[in-house]
């Protein structure tokens, strides 16, 4: 009862207070006030309102003023959103447009520069395929020649030939009988003289004849070699063979390497000026073939190695060349390693840290690994330039087996 005294007592002062402020107001919302008071203090009204009518008449004013500024709230923020959004999609419409630009711009280029190399590479493709139409027609017309050259001298003995058959017919006098078998030997030394170099000049120019395509290596350095992708190379024997041409020789020169990061020379193929070279599991664990390699003439090598007894063999041209025994007894080859051509695994990674001094330089073709020691009369068969390129190891086997040039190295076909 109280509380209900107070909250009473303040809302009738409160009513006293606005109906004195009210007093002085003749006008509300542009409405007549009705209540006015004369000069002699009397009311000008039909009904004297209460100081209940005059808070109710306070508070309608202030919520009709309130709904009037929430109004023009409401219309500010509307033309200031409307603004803002044309200002936004003004904003985006600019940057869409200059978005499209520079990506326009930034594929135009990246496509010149797509197209400058394809032409590029076309041209060196063209250029590639010129020399090499020009030099099969070089070797085709020498052939030609020299065919032709023996086919006339053919036709000469056999009409000398003749001609001493007619002259023994013909009872002709001793010093004739004497002059023809000489000058019939000289024709057939000569034609025999003749047709060695053809065949020393063929077996110089000419892949071995059951191959097509060689992998060319145009001179040393550090950045030219090719990776081989082998199935599996977790070996505890095994059987490579290749055919190589080779144009420079120096006190070491990769043919092939296999290694792993642990162990870089798990396999390592190379020349020695004119010696082969076939080291396992280290460098100081190999075998060695004499005066069996020479510049600028094609030849057949195949090593063997067998971890059961360390049996380790070296073939030149079907020949054995260097056998020996306990090389790396009981190791076995682990896979996951880099196999590469012209180059020296160098435990770090694929062209990193190479040494142009052992890089190859020359022409291989015929590359084959096989999982185990295979018999003499494969490895002669391979040797013999009929079989050459038909015949594929199953770890790697010659134009089956992904095999990718770096740098400069490239494969040719013929």
């Amino acid at each position: 009862m109280a509380a209900f005294a107070i909250v009473l007592w303040i809302l009738l002062n409160l009513s006293c207070i606005l109906a004195e402020d009210y007093e002085e107001i003749q006008y509300i919302n542009g409405m007549e006030n009705k209540i006015s008071v004369l000069p002699d203090g009397s009311c000008k009204c039909q009904k004297e309102l209460t100081k209940w009518d005059k808070l109710f008449v306070m508070l309608e004013d202030s919520q009709m003023k309130q709904n009037i500024l929430q109004q023009s709230i409401d219309q500010v923020c509307t033309v200031e959103l409307q603004s803002i959004r044309s200002e936004m999609l003004q904003f985006v419409a600019n940057f869409a447009g200059t978005c499209t630009n520079a990506i326009e711009s930034a594929t135009l280029r990246i496509t010149a520069q797509v197209d400058k190399k394809l032409a590029y590479k076309r041209e060196e493709v063209s250029k590639t395929q010129v020399e090499n139409e020009s030099e099969q027609k070089n070797i085709l017309q020498q052939l030609l020649s020299v065919s032709q050259d023996l086919s006339n001298r053919l036709r000469k003995l056999e009409m000398t030939w003749q001609k001493a058959v007619d002259m023994k017919d013909q009872r002709l006098s001793v010093d004739m009988k004497k002059t023809v078998p000489i000058n019939l030997e000289t024709t057939l030394n000569s034609l025999a003289t003749e047709l060695t170099a053809s065949q020393k000049w063929s077996a110089k120019h000419i892949l071995p004849s059951d191959c097509d395509m060689a992998l060319i290596f145009p001179m040393r350095s550090k950045k030219i070699f090719a990776s081989v992708h082998a199935a599996d190379m977790t070996l505890s024997s095994f059987t490579a063979c290749i055919w190589v041409k080779v144009t420079d020789l120096l006190e070491k020169t990769i043919v092939f390497s296999y290694g792993t990061k642990r162990n870089p020379y798990q396999i390592q193929f190379y020349f020695n000026q004119s010696s082969t070279v076939l080291s396992v599991q280290s460098d100081t664990s190999k075998i060695v073939a004499e005066n069996v390699v020479s510049l600028g003439h094609w030849a057949h090598f195949c090593g063997t190695w067998s971890a059961e007894d360390g049996n380790t063999t070296l073939w030149a041209n079907g020949k054995l060349a260097a056998a020996s025994s306990g090389i790396a007894v009981g190791h076995n080859i682990p896979d996951g390693g880099i196999l590469q051509l012209g180059q020296e695994k160098n435990g770090c990674c694929i062209g990193g840290g190479f040494d142009k001094n052992l890089a190859f330089s020359g022409k291989l073709t015929g590359f084959n690994i096989w999982d185990r020691v295979i018999s003499e009369y494969e490895i002669q068969d391979l040797a013999s330039r009929e079989n050459s390129c038909s015949i594929r190891g199953n770890v790697v086997g010659w134009s089956v087996t992904e095999i990718l040039p770096q740098g400069g190295a490239e494969f040719i076909y013929y």
